[in-house]
């Protein structure tokens, strides 16, 4: 078959070749648009990241330090910083505001010395806001946990700062070492504070 002949063919191909990367490329900017970040410290973060892997429309959760200023942070060694985490979601399933109405729920916004038995600063709440319509969103999530409890609101709303993944033990724990994990809760009170002070709503948007 002479070359003349194949042309039409190789053409073809060419053109389906294009057709299928073009496709490929498009499909990796959807998931890539698809997907965006908050950023919150609610206390221990194996808890944070376990509730919120189970709210609906959130597609990874890792745990990591926030708000401090030295370089790469270690469980060990990370004075000022907040144990926080980043949520990985899909906007199209689940909003900001109602991440943020949701992590609310799932701590004690009331305690600025920690969370339930983890004291001092590095289990203290805050969100991490990365432009203004997020900060806008978290002043009325704030504004509007404070009128639900009747009590001021010691959680801070911060500026996005470097987030850095914790040591890798620390990711999956509650999957990792589901007994510890269960114990660590359990003794904690940390459910039991949470439905004491939020009743109905204490972890709303999280599927159990």
């Amino acid at each position: 078959m002479s070359l003349k002949s194949n042309s039409p063919h190789r053409l073809m191909r060419g053109i389906l070749a294009s057709a299928i990367f073009a496709g490929v490329a498009l499909s990796s900017q959807t998931v890539f648009a698809e997907t965006k970040s908050a950023y919150f410290a609610g206390g221990c973060f194996w808890c944070i990241e376990k509730d919120f892997e189970h709210v609906k429309g959130v597609k990874e959760v890792e745990s990591g330090y926030q708000g401090g200023t030295i370089e790469n942070p270690t469980y060990r060694n990370h004075p000022d910083y907040i144990e926080a985490v980043r949520i990985d979601y899909d906007p199209s399933v689940v909003d900001y505001a109602s991440l943020l109405k949701t992590f609310f729920r799932t701590v004690d916004p009331t305690d600025p010395g920690g969370q339930f038995c983890d004291r001092g600063h590095a289990y203290t709440t805050a969100i991490f806001t990365s432009d203004e319509a997020e900060l806008e969103a978290a002043n009325a999530a704030k504004l509007e946990a404070q009128d639900a409890l009747g009590q001021p609101i010691a959680t801070v709303i911060r500026d996005y700062s470097k987030f850095w993944l914790s040591e890798g033990y620390h990711q999956n724990y509650y999957k990792k070492n589901p007994v510890r994990y269960k114990y660590y809760r359990f003794r904690c009170g940390r459910n039991q504070t949470v439905k004491k002070l939020w009743g109905d709503q204490a972890y709303l948007g999280v599927d159990h």
